[in-house]
């Protein structure tokens, strides 16, 4: 969607564009099962772990920076699940998300936007996903038994 606006030095039309957001959502892979955060700011739930890509930065960067930031966890392995990018997937703005896989050691611990963090397995998932979370989770669930055999 184009919009003009005029420059605040020479008073000429520019126009602007409205684009989606690039995200990174991460499915962190530690102790047998896979981290998600409860998110500390709207919209409230359970959450993988991610966040908006910084100007300057990789999808891979970003990854690893958001993981370190909300879990205290350091990844690796990072192996692409997908991109997701149903215009309301987010209800606050129209994102897309590259969604990681990665490994961790360690124990996670929260921070940042997230209030408390928990593994979860397959059988015992919080019922309520924030965004479509649920979709990826279940996703990366086949992909995992694809990998199984």
């Amino acid at each position: 969607m184009k919009k003009e606006l005029l420059c605040p030095k020479c008073g000429s039309v520019m126009l602007t564009y409205k684009n989606p957001l690039p995200t990174v959502d991460i499915v962190i892979r530690n102790q047998g099962g896979i981290v998600l955060i409860r998110r500390k700011n709207p919209p409230f739930g359970w959450a993988l772990p991610g966040g908006f890509v910084d100007y300057g930065e990789s999808v891979e960067q970003a990854a690893v920076r958001e993981a370190r930031e909300e879990t205290s966890l350091d990844v690796c392995n990072l192996k692409l699940l997908g991109v997701y990018s149903a215009p309301d997937r987010d209800p606050r703005h129209h994102t897309i998300s590259t969604v990681l896989i990665v490994d961790s050691m360690g124990t996670p611990k929260s921070g940042d936007d997230a209030s408390e963090v928990q593994v979860f397995h397959r059988d015992n998932l919080p019922s309520e996903l924030a965004f479509d979370h649920g979709k990826i989770l279940e996703d990366f669930f086949r992909y995992e038994i694809f990998l199984i055999g």
